[in-house]
């Protein structure tokens, strides 16, 4: 089974296209945990447990977790532990070396944490991204359009007539031999969104920016989903893990999972 065979069986069994960022900043998460031995990982735990079943994927991303010191890499693998296999995992960690250190990059994220995909920066080129390939059933979102102010200074630079980020997907198209390749696309961007999908019609997109970032959910499903509307993953992080910053955390993350998942679904009901 290969990567875009894993997503689409979660996406279909959960009836969700949902991917909750589990970037976990301990200064926001309730009083009553912080004195936890292990604060972080009893937050993403029950939050895990509260909206496992309404998701495709969560994704960590690895800043949250790198900064807490040496304890850091336990608590990623713990937290991998607490999610059930068939869901999608996601190594948000934007890596991308020279190919012998991007090897080993993948040698940590790929064969030892065995996130199920990660995010991957192409800027070095093909030798940067092939480590994070090397297995069908994994998969790799590679950055296209990223939803930041900054995104223009190089994204938008016109190469040979085409945007650099079409010149990134066009190889990109070239790399996905083994049909295990994403892209990055944020929501805040649904025009380029539109083009992207048309570019790559069966190809994963990783869809950050919908929630706290303000992006454009309607636009987000309609642009973002192949024909059959499955294979976009649509990323909320802070509005679902910070929907309460109190006790009843959970509940309020499990609601507004739910209904998250409702409105993209009702959109795909109408579009697809």
């Amino acid at each position: 089974m290969n990567f875009v065979q894993r997503l689409q069986l979660v996406q279909r069994k959960a009836n969700s296209l949902v991917c909750i960022g589990l970037d976990t900043d301990i200064t926001k998460i309730p009083e009553s945990l912080r004195s936890l031995e292990n604060p972080v990982l009893e937050f993403n735990r029950r939050i895990i447990e509260g909206t496992k079943e309404f998701v495709c994927a969560y994704k960590l991303n690895l800043s949250f977790y790198e900064c807490l010191g040496e304890h850091a890499w336990q608590t990623v693998r713990q937290t991998l532990a607490c999610i059930p296999e068939e869901i999608i995992t996601i190594g948000d960690a934007k890596r991308g070396d020279i190919g012998n250190s991007s090897a080993m990059y993948a040698k940590a994220l790929v064969d030892d944490y065995h996130f199920a995909a990660t995010t991957v920066n192409p800027y070095l080129g093909g030798d940067s991204v092939a480590p994070f390939l090397k297995n069908a059933d994994q998969g790799a979102f590679i950055l296209a359009v990223t939803s930041n102010p900054g995104a223009k200074d190089f994204q938008y630079l016109k190469v040979k007539g085409r945007p650099l980020y079409e010149q990134v997907i066009a190889r990109v198209k070239k790399w996905n031999t083994q049909k295990n390749c994403g892209l990055v696309v944020g929501a805040t961007r649904p025009k380029e969104l539109q083009r992207v999908r048309k570019i790559v019609p069966d190809m994963p997109i990783l869809i950050p920016g919908v929630g706290a970032q303000g992006g454009d959910l309607k636009a987000a499903v309609r642009f973002g989903c192949d024909r059959h509307g499955e294979l976009a993953v649509i990323n909320a992080g802070r509005s679902i893990i910070y929907a309460s910053h109190g006790d009843d955390f959970v509940g309020a993350a499990r609601r507004e999972t739910m209904t998250l998942r409702d409105q993209i679904n009702a959109i795909r009901e109408k579009y697809f």
